[in-house]
């Protein structure tokens, strides 16, 4: 990433405060919002409707994001935690036209993520080293470079595009032919391609990376089709650079009661790749780098409630939470309807 790239998610901090925090929202009539979180209140920011707005106003006049808003001036304030209950609060970061968000991932990224999964894979592997392992191994020999410097090659995938975005607050879709409903708590980069090509990174959100376990485990070739689910990220946009170390909580509840709760850790000082080798091995492809697009991109995660055995279902609720992310990510699983049988593609 350019300078200016780097700049857009890198300002600092504003006087009297830690950093700042942007949800997008719907007011009572029904239009789009963007606001500045400030303790249970969110304040409009004027002169955009979206966030992606306010960021190609930033790239266009050469400026971060948080010095655009302080420009656009902040305008009436609304009740966040109303906001939140009533389900008006959208994804941070979107596109009015979903085929041009890409929701994205990358795996094996965090100190202890490769147990797990190598465990799911062992079966198929007869005792050997897996593929899984294999490539953690090279992340930790070479996912941290040097600044400038190429390194390791993370694991890649691909979830779809802003239409499988599900806001925060609402179910997540099961499709009927799913095996499992796993979460997968993790952070989430947010990203606008300027009109010069470069990708600007705006800031950070929680994120549930929702995916099938279950499929997964069968043979890691299924992991592409384990990934093709719904997910969801936010409720805040967190602005600058994030701590080293994070840590956070990820729970199911159901009926109301806690049914499971883990902490996780996430942050540069808990991962086997730094954010610089992931963004370039995402952005290095010329196909990403289509001006305007906006690009929604999961971190990874070493913690799973399927490897303590626990299969969630629909009617329970996922909650992540960190508290340098303000208020917590909730969602619940609904039953989808499988949108096609087999037999039902017609020839023209």
């Amino acid at each position: 990433m350019t300078e200016q790239g780097a700049a857009l998610g890198g300002r600092p901090a504003l006087q009297g405060e830690v950093t700042m925090r942007l949800i997008q929202f719907e007011d009572q009539a029904g239009q789009r919002r963007v606001g500045v979180v400030e303790g249970e209140q969110a304040l409009e920011i004027r002169g955009g409707s979206s966030t992606r707005e306010l960021a190609l106003q930033a790239i266009a006049a050469g400026r971060d994001l948080a010095s655009q808003v302080q420009v656009a001036g902040l305008g009436e304030g609304h009740d966040y935690l109303a906001l939140l209950a009533e389900g008006r609060v959208l994804p941070p970061l979107d596109h009015e036209d979903p085929a041009h968000c890409l929701v994205t991932g990358t795996g094996l990224t965090h100190l202890g993520s490769a147990a797990t999964r190598d465990k799911m894979h062992q079966q198929q592997a007869e005792g050997a080293v897996t593929d899984s392992m294999r490539m953690f191994q090279w992340g930790l020999e070479g996912g941290r470079p040097p600044a400038g410097e190429e390194g390791a090659q993370p694991e890649w995938f691909y979830k779809g595009d802003g239409a499988i975005v599900v806001r925060p607050g609402a179910d997540l879709p099961l499709p009927a032919f799913a095996e499992d409903a796993g979460e997968e708590p993790e952070l989430v980069g947010l990203y606008v391609i300027g009109e010069c090509g470069t990708p600007f990174r705006l800031g950070y959100a929680l994120g549930n990376e929702f995916s099938d376990h279950v499929m997964e485990r069968r043979n890691y070739l299924y992991l592409a089709h384990s990934k093709l689910r719904a997910c969801s990220f936010g409720p805040e946009l967190r602005l600058g650079a994030l701590p080293a170390h994070l840590e956070g909580r990820s729970r199911i509840l159901r009926d109301g009661q806690e049914l499971w709760s883990k902490p996780f850790l996430s942050g540069e000082q808990n991962m086997c790749h730094s954010f610089e080798n992931l963004e370039f091995h995402h952005f290095k492809y010329a196909q990403f780098l289509r001006p305007g697009d906006v690009h929604v991109h999961y971190f990874g995660t070493a913690t799973l409630s399927f490897a303590d055995g626990i299969q969630a279902r629909p009617g329970d609720t996922f909650e992540v939470s960190l508290d340098a992310f303000g208020r917590p990510l909730r969602n619940g699983i609904a039953a989808a309807e499988q949108a096609l049988r087999p037999g039902l593609v017609k020839s023209l």
